[in-house]
């Protein structure tokens, strides 16, 4: 009795252990997958503002099929469309990156690409500047990623009405708690140029160089000792990203970077983008 007692239990054990193996074998691995193919309906990208509004390109890739021991994935599949200037290889930290999920093509107004060229890759109007395209699959949190082939496209970029109206005065000033002559009274104070922007040209202003007091606020404006007119962000007071953001007429106050000291400030009125720079 107690034989066949241990025949029975050394029987039981095996098969828990076969039953584990089993269970361990339907473990569910990643096996590959082919990066998208990427391709457009155009071999040129034509731009113009007279058709702002129609079609500039549409781009279409293959799905990548990712594969895992139990066949091919179900999961939800997220791409990344980048578009960057060429022998930047994708690293430029103007390029436009796109986030799409599931979807397997993109079509782009020659208006919205245009503004991809000017205001993110910031790039001059009216020459020709060579450009390449790519996208970039992923599984779930941005895991397995797989990357396409590289298009390439020489496209030239029209000149846009600036996306914020420059100063008709022709000149701008910094005020502000964070500068060294604080807040302007309003009370026709004389013109402090040390707080004067330089005109670079008519869409561009720029401040070689200006000591700011850390965490407080400023704001721009068109005639010295005026408050008729200013710029400020487009959100709430001090709400802006310190070393560069947005900007808009009549806009919030701006907060000025936390650590104190000598600052470059640009004003772009054709892209509608300030950048602060450390000194």
């Amino acid at each position: 009795m107690k034989k066949l007692s241990k025949i029975i239990l050394l029987s039981t054990i095996l098969a828990c252990t076969l039953w584990s193996c089993k269970k361990d074998e339907n473990k569910d691995y990643y096996t590959g997958g082919n990066g998208p193919v990427l391709t457009a309906n155009n071999n040129a990208i034509i731009l113009s503002f007279i058709n702002k509004d129609q079609e500039a390109v549409k781009l279409m890739w293959t799905n990548p099929n990712y594969k895992f021991t139990t066949g091919v994935s179900s999961q939800s599949v997220s791409y990344l469309i980048e578009i960057d200037t060429t022998g930047s290889n994708f690293t430029n930290p103007n390029k436009k990156s796109i986030a799409l999920s599931s979807q397997l093509s993109i079509s782009f107004s020659q208006g919205e690409f245009n503004d991809y060229l000017l205001n993110q890759l910031n790039l001059k109007p009216n020459i020709p500047h060579n450009i390449e395209i790519r996208v970039t699959s992923t599984l779930g949190n941005n895991a397995v990623p797989l990357v396409s082939n590289i298009l390439k496209f020489s496209v030239t970029p029209y000149a846009i009405p600036p996306k914020v109206d420059p100063p008709s005065s022709g000149t701008l000033y910094i005020t502000g708690s964070a500068t060294p002559a604080s807040w302007q009274c309003g009370c026709g104070e004389p013109e402090l140029l040390t707080q004067k922007f330089t005109q670079v040209s008519p869409t561009l202003y720029v401040l070689s160089s200006i000591a700011l007091t850390g965490g407080n606020s400023y704001l721009l404006l068109p005639v010295y000792g005026s408050w008729s007119a200013k710029y400020g962000g487009t959100g709430g007071n001090n709400s802006n990203n310190v070393f560069g953001d947005d900007f808009r007429a009549n806009g919030s106050d701006l907060l000025a970077p936390a650590l104190s000291g000598n600052y470059k400030i640009e004003v772009d009125f054709q892209r509608g983008k300030f950048t602060v720079i450390k000194l």
